[in-house]
């Protein structure tokens, strides 16, 4: 995929950069050394990579309001930067850009448990948020698989979610309020320790904008009780429609799980073979796993296991420990590492109706065998939120190209039965130009135009989430 080439001005402006960024940053904030800023030239969509012209590392919301305010003067673009754990290329440096890093952003500000807040820099990452409430009883909701590394920053600019949010929702439904910079370094605080801001939800429009809009530097994020116990049950199928539609007959019967996650065969081996969590050797597995206090557990397996054994399950085992609980879920934690030990892989995330999964799940097998690749499925089923791995191989001319064609055509097909190009991983560079196949012309011109208040210049994160020929266009016309 060709990335925009660096402007000549901009390469001979570039002592003029970072001697106007050595007045408002620290020497150690700057990484201009070319072999350095390589560190930077992708993220966890490794398959395309481009160094930028330096990267940043500031470490307050002055900092970042002083770096933006410069790159705003000199038209130099900035790709914000949490963890660089983005599957859709969301942090991907353009040859003229600066990358901005919040890494160094990693306080707890203020935590309040009246009130059931948190308040952190961007940078710090999600496992940390609930690590610095646990022992008080509290924790943060959302849980991405990468939720060891990624950051605050990074969740909030894709809305992420995780196993959990069929219960709590993803990003957008535990995030409060942030301090956020624009291109030009104007600092602007939206919502607040309070659910329901005043006003244009402007904090919903900037969760899952992708860096495109500003950088937050501080967010404000819902914490909650620990519930009084969690029991997960695990569920092998030898038919992966029937495991789909046990999905979908559970959430029909008003049962509301913490999670549902889904795994078929290929991920049942290689995770087995990574992990060893006693997985059964089937065609498709559920873990469904419920909170609550002993009774209202009880009661919630009994309506699960009850449909669950109306689809003639080849084992159903309900977790009697936490050592079991752990066990049942080590193989789901551990997919993503056990199948890029088998092969590269591309890991879509488009989102569909649940009652589709049958269809969905027999349809990605049938073109799995036009394509002749291989797919792991791992996901969340509970809200239809689909991970399919295409496996591929990098080193093999012209294998990279056929699994995004058949990419693309698993989103395009999660479009056509109802759903959308993508859950939480984003659009980035992996889907933006197939936002044609979700939206109008006139739809796209909307969300460009929101675009055109914030970032006038269009110098946020170029080259993402809309189709080159559109963005181009509406950079040109802002020059």
């Amino acid at each position: 995929m060709e990335m925009p080439l660096p402007d000549p001005e901009i390469i001979a402006r570039k002592a003029e950069l970072i001697d106007r960024l050595r007045a408002v940053l620290p020497d150690d904030a700057i990484i201009s050394d070319a072999n350095e800023t390589r560190v930077y030239e992708c993220d966890a969509l490794t398959a395309y990579k481009c160094p930028p012209l330096l990267a940043v590392l500031p470490a307050s919301t002055q900092e970042v309001s002083d770096t933006l305010r410069i790159c705003h003067e000199m038209d130099v673009p900035v790709v914000p930067r949490g963890s660089g754990t983005s599957l859709a290329g969301g942090a991907l440096p353009t040859a003229d850009s600066v990358i901005l890093g919040v890494a160094r952003l990693n306080e707890v500000l203020e935590t309040d448990y009246d009130n059931r807040f948190i308040r952190v820099q961007s940078g710090r990452t999600n496992l940390s948020v609930t690590g610095a409430v646990e022992a008080d009883g509290f924790f943060y909701a959302p849980d991405p698989s990468s939720q060891l590394a990624c950051a605050i920053a990074g969740n909030i600019a894709m809305n992420s979610g995780g196993a959990h949010c069929l219960k709590y929702g993803v990003t957008t439904n535990n995030l409060m309020g942030v301090t956020m910079v624009l291109m030009d370094g104007q600092v602007v605080e939206l919502g607040g320790a309070y659910l329901d801001a005043e006003g244009y939800d402007l904090l919903g429009l900037i969760c899952g904008s992708e860096g495109q809009l500003g950088v937050v530097t501080e967010a404000t994020l819902r914490i909650l009780r620990k519930p009084e116990g969690a029991r997960p049950v695990l569920i092998g199928f030898d038919d992966i429609v029937v495991a789909g539609a046990c999905v979908s007959d559970i959430i029909k019967a008003g049962v509301l799980p913490v999670a549902i996650e889904f795994m078929d065969r290929p991920c049942i081996r290689a995770t087995e073979a990574f992990a060893g969590a006693g997985y059964p050797d089937c065609e498709a597995l559920l873990i469904v796993e419920v909170e609550g206090s002993d009774a209202e557990i009880d009661e919630q397996l009994e309506t699960i296991v009850r449909i669950a054994q109306s689809h003639n399950p080849v084992e159903l085992r309900e977790s009697k420990s936490a050592d079991e609980s752990a066990k049942i879920w080590l193989g789901r934690k551990s997919a993503f590492g056990a199948m890029g030990q088998i092969n590269d892989y591309m890991c879509l995330d488009g989102t569909i109706p649940v009652s589709q999964l049958p269809y969905v799940l027999k349809r990605i097998g049938e073109m799995s065998r036009e394509y002749g690749l291989d797919v792991g499925n791992v996901f969340h089923a509970g809200d239809g939120n689909m991970h399919p791995l295409i496996l591929f191989d990098a080193n093999k001319p012209g294998d990279l190209e056929l699994c995004e064609a058949f990419g693309a055509d698993i989103l395009r097909l999660c479009v056509e039965v109802g759903g959308c190009l993508t859950g939480e991983h984003g659009v980035g560079i992996e889907k933006r130009d197939l936002m044609t196949d979700q939206y109008a012309p006139d739809d796209l011109d909307i969300q460009m135009a929101v675009k055109d208040v914030f970032d006038p210049k269009w110098l946020l994160n170029p080259a993402k989430v809309f189709p080159l020929d559109a963005s181009d266009d509406r950079r040109i016309a802002a020059e």
